[in-house]
């Protein structure tokens, strides 16, 4: 029998965060795990059980202050935190340490050559989380945190961060953006009409991390050659030239022509193709090691099959490895 070598992460205690009412809910990994599950690809994965995370891992970018707020608020039973865009329920504060802790197991199985590569279908997502601040539906900045984690804890150098959310991930770029050890790289529609209002072409890094942010700000009703020819024409080289140790990708399905959130137009074809050609960057860079997590993605009806085509591709790629 063939190993597995495609991890997925997926637990239910990842439906136990009850927004009620809110876009960002449980019905989204419930419908895509139904989809895969009657999918031919669910018995070629791995599947992997969340963990969760202790207060040292999540200081790996939060300030234990607000780690420590954020439980007192959740227990004491607020039904938002800052924004009403962070709903939470009483069990938030651990479905949020597991998404952490799961992540981080992810990370640890393809680093350590267990499996070749994974994807996360985790929340509460995570890339707008701020080192001392939740936001945009985020506690914990889940893909910053494996990104120290695979350099403080395991020795790498450089890590690729790729974020396709329609949402610039305002918290990933700040936790990394006065370094040179993270490349951090955003497609998404321009802040001037979406939220969060960060990911301005001219933010590129300073001091020390001067150059690795790179963000493509994108016109409302951008479709697919205009994200393709950003892949191709200014992405790919910049990756090239890094020569990451890791890859990571925040997968957010958002900017579909179909979810209700932003007004961006593209298909399927653009998510398969930045997934392929980030599959083979690993390939030719970093022994396959890459690693996706689930950020946005709102249209319970569209989600299942983009995950699952993701899906599919890091299937390929680890069926590639000898």
């Amino acid at each position: 029998m063939s190993q597995k070598k495609t991890a997925l992460l997926t637990d239910p205690i990842y439906l136990e965060h009850d927004t009620g009412q809110h876009p960002e809910c449980a019905e989204r990994l419930r419908s895509i795990i139904k989809k895969l599950k009657n999918s031919n690809i669910w018995q070629q994965l791995t599947i992997l059980p969340a963990q969760k995370a202790d207060f040292q891992t999540v200081e790996l970018i939060h300030d234990s202050s607000y780690i420590k707020f954020l439980e007192q608020e959740i227990c004491s039973g607020v039904s938002y935190i800052g924004t009403p865009d962070c709903m939470v329920s009483s069990q938030t504060f651990e479905v949020a340490l597991h998404a952490v802790g799961g992540a981080v197991s992810l990370i640890d199985k393809v680093f350590d050559g267990e499996v070749v590569n994974g994807f996360g279908l985790l929340r509460p997502p995570g890339h707008h989380a701020e080192k001392n601040q939740a936001l945009g539906f985020c506690y914990f900045n889940n893909i910053a945190i494996c990104a120290e984690h695979l350099i403080r804890n395991r020795g790498l150098k450089k890590i690729l961060i790729v974020d396709f959310d329609v949402h610039h991930g305002n918290g990933t770029q700040h936790s990394f953006e006065s370094r040179n050890d993270v490349f951090y790289c955003s497609i998404h529609q321009d802040p001037r009409t979406c939220y969060p209002g960060t990911g301005y072409r001219e933010e590129q890094g300073k001091e020390e991390g001067k150059g690795y942010t790179l963000n493509f700000p994108m016109p409302p009703y951008s479709e697919d050659h205009d994200y393709i020819e950003v892949l191709e024409r200014e992405f790919l080289p910049q990756w090239e030239d890094f020569n990451p140790d890791f890859v990571l990708i925040s997968a957010g399905f958002d900017a579909h022509i179909d979810d209700p959130l932003a007004q961006i137009n593209i298909t399927e074809k653009t998510f398969d193709e930045y997934t392929e050609t980030l599959c083979s960057l690993a390939k030719n860079c970093c022994n396959n090691r890459l690693v996706s997590f689930l950020e946005g993605g709102y249209n319970i009806n569209i989600i299942p099959s983009l995950a699952q085509s993701h899906l599919e591709i890091l299937l390929k790629y680890s069926q590639l490895t000898h």
